[in-house]
C-alpha cells in the first residue's frame, strides 16, 4: 500500500479558525493517537513530559536534539494533528538552531518554542534559572525564521523566563525584542499571578500570547481555558496534566497486581477499545489483502520448505 502523505493545516491557519488552542502534551505515539481520539485540533510535544515518561528523568538539560527528535518522529508519525514541538534553548548557537528548523520542517512538525536559558537549561517551574541576554536570543530567533522554507511552514514561539529572574519588566522588554526579530507569538514563563497575566495580555493585545497551565504543583495560577481566552491568550500549554495522571494510573495499577487482586474494569481500557486506539483493523485488512493473493502462495512453500 502506498504511504499516504499527512497533510496538516499551518499553524496560523489552526489560530484563525479556532482562535484559541488548548495543547495536552503526548510523550509517546500512544498518548498522541489518545489526543486526537479525545477531540483536540492540535496538541504539544513537551520536554518535561518526553524526559519524564520516555527517559524516567528530570527535565533538566540530559536528554538533548538527537534523541529528541528521534521520538518526535514516531509521536508525529501516529497522529495526523498539528503539533508544537518544545525545542528547548535551540541546542546551541545559530547553526544549531538552523539545523533543529530544518529538521523539524522537514519532519512535518507545525510549530516550535524556543527559549532564553543559559545552559544547562531546566524545566521552567525549577528553580535555579539563569537567561543568556536577549541579544543572543534574538540572534537565534532570527537564524529560525530564516531557516524555515516560509512564515506558514513553522510557526516561531519565543519563550523567556525571565520573569522569576529578572521580574516582569524585563521579561516584556525581551518579548518585544523578540517579536522585532521575528518571533510569530511570545511565551512568558512562570507567571506568579493572574495579576500578571492580565498585565502581559494588555501590553501585548495585538500578539499571538501562550501560557502554560502547569497543573500539580507550578508556579504560575489555574485559569479555565475560557478565562485565558478572554484575557486575549491564543495557545495554553498543558505539560504535566496526562502525564501526572498517567503516572498515579500506572503506580495505583501496579499497586493493585502487587496485592494479588485482579485488575478493575471500570478503571481500564478493553481489549476491543485497545484494538481500535492502536489501528488494528488498518492492519487486518492489510493482512487479508495479501494473504489470498500471490504472496500467499509463496509463504505456503517457504512454510513447507521449513517445516
Amino acid at each position: 500500500m502506498a504511504k499516504i502523505k499527512v497533510e496538516r493545516p499551518s499553524w496560523r491557519a489552526l489560530l484563525r479558525r479556532h482562535k484559541f488552542l488548548q495543547l495536552p502534551a503526548a510523550h509517546d505515539a500512544l498518548s498522541a493517537k489518545l489526543i486526537q481520539r479525545a477531540g483536540f485540533v492540535a496538541y504539544q510535544i513537551g520536554g518535561f513530559a518526553l524526559e519524564g515518561a520516555r527517559f524516567g528523568v528530570p527535565d533538566i538539560d540530559l536528554i538533548r536534539f538527537g534523541e529528541k527528535s528521534a521520538a518526535v518522529r514516531e509521536i508525529i508519525g501516529a497522529s495526523e494533528l498539528p503539533v508544537l514541538v518544545d525545542c528547548d534553548d535551540g541546542y546551541g548557537d545559530v547553526k544549531n538552531i538552523t539545523h533543529t528548523v530544518n529538521v523539524y520542517e522537514q519532519m512535518g512538525v507545525s510549530a516550535i518554542f524556543i527559549e532564553d536559558q543559559k545552559p544547562p537549561k531546566r524545566c521552567g517551574h525549577m528553580a535555579g534559572k539563569e537567561v543568556v541576554p536577549p541579544e543572543e536570543m534574538a540572534e537565534k530567533i532570527r537564524a529560525a525564521a530564516a531557516a524555515r522554507s516560509d512564515k506558514d511552514s513553522i510557526f516561531i514561539i519565543a519563550r523567556t523566563d525571565a520573569e522569576e529572574v529578572n521580574g516582569l519588566d524585563d521579561a516584556m522588554h525581551r518579548c518585544e525584542r523578540y517579536l522585532k526579530a521575528g518571533a510569530d507569538a511570545i511565551y512568558i514563563e512562570a507567571e506568579n499571578s493572574e495579576k500578571d497575566l492580565r498585565r502581559i495580555a494588555r501590553a501585548f493585545k495585538g500578539e499571538h500570547k501562550v501560557v502554560n497551565v502547569f497543573e500539580g504543583g507550578g508556579k504560575s495560577p489555574w485559569m479555565s481555558p475560557e478565562q485565558l481566552q478572554n484575557l486575549g491568550f491564543a495557545m495554553a500549554l498543558y505539560p504535566t496534566t496526562v502525564l501526572f495522571r498517567m503516572t498515579h494510573a500506572i503506580e495505583d495499577a501496579l499497586a493493585t497486581l502487587r496485592s494479588g487482586k485482579p485488575m478493575d474494569e471500570n478503571l481500564a481500557v478493553s481489549m476491543k477499545d485497545f484494538e481500535l486506539i492502536v489501528n488494528l483493523p488498518k492492519w487486518a485488512l492489510v493482512e487479508s489483502k495479501f494473504r489470498s493473493g500471490p504472496l500467499a502462495k509463496v509463504r505456503k512453500a517457504i512454510d513447507k520448505m521449513l517445516a
